[in-house]
């Protein structure tokens, strides 16, 4: 289809205009620009963003204390939040009654939707600290009169075989399994780069002895050691301590593939001219690599910490389940799967299971978004 005259006059001075901001930009606006036409990649990062929102909120999105227990509302199936009463809007969810069975002796509940339990938005429910300052008792969703039964509290996604909550359970493992990711994340990149570029900028003795440290670490089998490590760990040591530690051990076996990269970066480019140029110009070595070598392949470190995230939450998650790191009464998704071990979980309690679903979602959504952020510093990408 041809152009017509006016838009034939404009579109030399719109080439121009955009390659006169593309000449004037800075690298972080090169980048997101390049981001934001990977499609796959925003809906990634906004799913991740959604993570950790409820980690920020994970108290105030419960509907209940999540070490709240009682027994006679063990195995509860999960309740829908319905928005209808008949044709009037109306928050409600159905009760549910429940006796045991006199051939199995489980408790067997059914749906009650004669006998409707209101709901309300902001309801008053158990005290927390927002933001871990703000004391508050609000809650998104909670019950519209705090007389009712025990049993009539709102469990979206059932309850435990201890009567515990899974929804807000849920939100508050999201909080620990995502913020050892994160934490563990930026030890090992600290780790690896500031160990990569002192073994590849000096090379000689200081290279070999950093070497040999990578190969080292990288020998040792890591499931004997996380068992080690967690029948050394001390019985009477808090949530936090273990938390701690935890972080600490997997972010010391994580840093070593990045710490190599960035080695082979440097080695080819310490002999570069703009670095020749820089240490001509008086710069000191700090700058030279913090200033000048290391934003030239941010590419490499962006893809190294969207893969390491991803394998830190695995590796969390998986020794929890396992039973070597953190154990109840902690939560995450790791000590939430210990309770779908068996083959009547997913014949009778499915719900159970649910745990597996945001851990599958936040990795897929994690690599995306890196597989996103690696093209968009790629310098040489279109």
């Amino acid at each position: 289809m041809e152009m017509n005259p006016i838009e034939q006059e404009r579109s030399p001075d719109i080439e121009d205009f955009v390659e006169d901001r593309i000449s004037v930009a800075s690298q972080r606006q090169l980048i997101w620009w390049r981001f934001k036409r990977h499609k796959v990649a925003l809906v990634a990062t906004a799913i991740v963003l959604a993570f950790y929102v409820i980690v920020v909120f994970a108290d105030f999105l419960s509907t209940s204390d999540p070490s709240d227990s009682e027994a006679f509302r063990g195995l509860m199936p999960p309740q829908t939040v319905k928005v209808f009463d008949g044709w009037k809007p109306g928050l409600h969810v159905c009760a549910i009654s429940g006796e045991r069975s006199k051939i199995t002796f489980q408790k067997e509940y059914t749906l009650d939707c004669t006998e409707k339990i209101p709901v309300r938005l902001f309801a008053r429910g158990y005290q927390y600290k927002l933001f871990g300052v703000i004391p508050t008792d609000r809650h998104l969703l909670g019950m519209s009169d705090d007389t009712l039964r025990p049993e009539d509290h709102i469990y979206l996604l059932g309850t435990d075989k201890q009567g515990r909550d899974m929804y807000s359970r849920l939100l508050h493992g999201t909080r620990i399994s995502l913020t050892i990711g994160l934490f563990g994340v930026g030890m090992s990149i600290v780790l690896g780069i500031v160990l990569g570029a002192i073994s590849g900028f000096y090379g000689g003795l200081i290279d070999n002895l950093i070497q040999r440290l990578v190969e080292i670490v990288r020998s040792i089998p890591s499931i004997p050691l996380y068992m080690g490590i967690a029948a050394a760990f001390p019985s009477d040591w808090s949530i936090l301590k273990i938390y701690f530690a935890i972080t600490i051990i997997i972010s010391l076996f994580a840093w070593t593939d990045l710490a190599r990269v960035i080695r082979g970066r440097f080695l080819t480019m310490r002999d570069e001219d703009f670095v020749t140029a820089a240490m001509l110009s008086g710069a000191s070595q700090r700058r030279i690599i913090f200033r000048h070598m290391l934003p030239s392949f941010y590419s490499h470190i962006i893809a190294a910490a969207s893969l390491a995230l991803p394998f830190m939450i695995i590796a969390e998650t998986t020794l929890s389940f396992l039973g070597l790191g953190l154990r109840p009464p902690a939560i995450s998704w790791g000590t939430l799967l210990q309770d779908a071990q068996n083959v009547q979980t997913i014949a009778l309690t499915p719900w159970l299971m649910i745990p597996a679903i945001p851990v599958i979602l936040i990795i897929l959504a994690l690599n995306f978004m890196g597989d996103g952020l690696r093209d968009a510093a790629d310098p040489y990408s279109n």
